[in-house]
């Protein structure tokens, strides 16, 4: 699939173990966050670009609740050194990942952010 800006993303949705992968870019990534528990970023350190994002239990993220889509904390960006920190917010803010995550909120004290799902087409094939 091609993303607005032409970056070609791949996407590998393992039915049975629940997951699907994102990949921006195949590289060795030389970085891994977890964002939240069921989000976890992998990048290049030296480039500070994104590689892939998994999602574990994509099946749950990814259901609409009844005032729409599932949010969580990225409860992941609080024991992070500040560096690290503002680096991931400014990947969650910056195609192509924003265009599957989105960061509704962000305060730093407490040091909390919401994210969600985003149902965009990209995700269709995936959720098909």
């Amino acid at each position: 699939m091609i993303t607005p800006e032409g970056q070609a993303v791949e996407l590998e949705h393992d039915l049975e173990g629940d997951m699907l992968e994102i990949f921006f870019d195949r590289r060795s990534a030389s970085g891994a966050v977890e964002l939240a528990e069921p989000l976890i970023l992998r990048f290049d350190r030296e480039t500070g670009c994104p590689l892939s994002l998994s999602i574990l239990t994509f099946s749950k993220i990814s259901q609409l609740t009844e005032f729409g889509p599932q949010a969580f904390p990225l409860n992941g960006l609080e024991a992070m050194p500040i560096a690290l920190r503002k680096l991931m917010l400014s990947l969650l803010q910056t195609p192509p990942l924003s265009h599957f995550l989105k960061v509704m909120a962000y305060t730093q004290i407490p040091q909390q952010s919401l994210s969600y799902m985003d149902r965009s087409p990209l995700l269709n094939v995936a959720m098909a």
